[in-house]
This record gives C-alpha cells, sequence and structure tokens, in this order.
C-alpha cells in the first residue's frame, strides 16, 4: 500500500496531478480541496494516499490531509459508493461541511455534488450515521449540544473516541458547531 509521497509536482490537470517521486512519475487523482491548495508546478508536495486496486485498473488518490483521507476512506465503505463518488464529495465538500451535513442530516448539501441524486444522498447520510452509533456511550446517549454534536462528527469521519475527545479539549465551550468541528479537524491533521 502506498500511504504517502513526497516530490515535485510536474503537472496539474484537475483533478489529476503527476508527481515526480525519486524519477518515478505517478499519475495522482486529487479532491478539489486538495488540487486548489496545491503550490504551482515544480514545487514540492507531500500528500497522504490511497491506492485502490481493481481487476482492470490500480488508482492512487492523494489527499492533502489526513482528515480527508480518513473520510475518503469512509466513503468508500459505503455500499455503492466508488472512488469517483467518494472523491466528487470530497471535491464538493469540506470534510467539515461533510461532518456538519452527517451531523444535521441535511441531504440538501450533499445533492449540491454533481453525480449524487436524492437517493444517494440519503444512503450516505444514513450510512455515514449508523457508522458512528454506538462507538461509545457518548455517542448513544448524546444531548442536543455542540459538544456533543462535535464528537459525533468526528466518529463519523472514523477518528475514535480517544482521538476526538483529546482534539475537543482545547475547544471553548460555547463554541458554534461549524468553528469546533474545523477546529478540532485542524488539531487532529498536526497529530
Amino acid at each position: 500500500m502506498i500511504g504517502r509521497l513526497a516530490g515535485i509536482l510536474l503537472e496539474k490537470n484537475p483533478p489529476q496531478i503527476t508527481l515526480d517521486v525519486a524519477g518515478v512519475g505517478y499519475e495522482i487523482d486529487v479532491p478539489m480541496s486538495t488540487y486548489y491548495n496545491l503550490p504551482a508546478a515544480g514545487e514540492r508536495v507531500s500528500l497522504h494516499t490511497h491506492l485502490v486496486v481493481r481487476e482492470d485498473a490500480q488508482q492512487l488518490f492523494g489527499f492533502a490531509t489526513e482528515a480527508e483521507r480518513s473520510a475518503f476512506r469512509q466513503l468508500l465503505k459505503i455500499s455503492g459508493i466508488g472512488a469517483r463518488t467518494a472523491l466528487a464529495v470530497l471535491s464538493g465538500l469540506s470534510v467539515a461541511e461533510l461532518a456538519q451535513a452527517v451531523a444535521a442530516q441535511e441531504s440538501g448539501r450533499l445533492t449540491k455534488i454533481p453525480g449524487i441524486g436524492k437517493k444517494t444522498a440519503e444512503r450516505l447520510l444514513l450510512e455515514l450515521r449508523d457508522r458512528f452509533k454506538g462507538v461509545g456511550p457518548i455517542a448513544q446517549t448524546a444531548p442536543a449540544s455542540s459538544a456533543s454534536d462535535i464528537l459525533n462528527a468526528l466518529l463519523a469521519l472514523g477518528y475514535n473516541e480517544r482521538e476526538a475527545l483529546a482534539a475537543m479539549r482545547p475547544l471553548a465551550a460555547d463554541i458554534s458547531v461549524s468553528d469546533g468541528i474545523r477546529q478540532a479537524l485542524k488539531s487532529l491533521s498536526k497529530a
């Protein structure tokens, strides 16, 4: 498995880039959130990667942050959601926005993404919500507060309860859900 690549950015052709790593050019598909944060061609880049091996192809996907890669992997676990659809979701929504949509069960945010219809959006929300149901007592008995919403969003993105709670410790008690998720994800991406 190729988990991370660091090298020189050769080409940028959305959604694909070519990365030169020690003389080998890797073609990597990236979500637009990562693409827009890439430096100019010729600059050094480091990406978290996910390799998808199929009978007829091998595809390499790259992400600027571990949170993006984790969300991509959570999306791939959903029946009927392939790598292209998962990439489209992460191109249309940031990880924090996806977490908010899942926490609030807002299918409208997902249907704005090209290729995601109402039924697919509802299935995504249901499956992602079900993934963090029962991941500990806090998720099961969470009251309607911003802290529990932030925790549930982090759990939905694949972080375990220990990581999520550690990322939430420095947050202010009166922080909004969106700001809390954003700050917690920044904290987790630095770890």
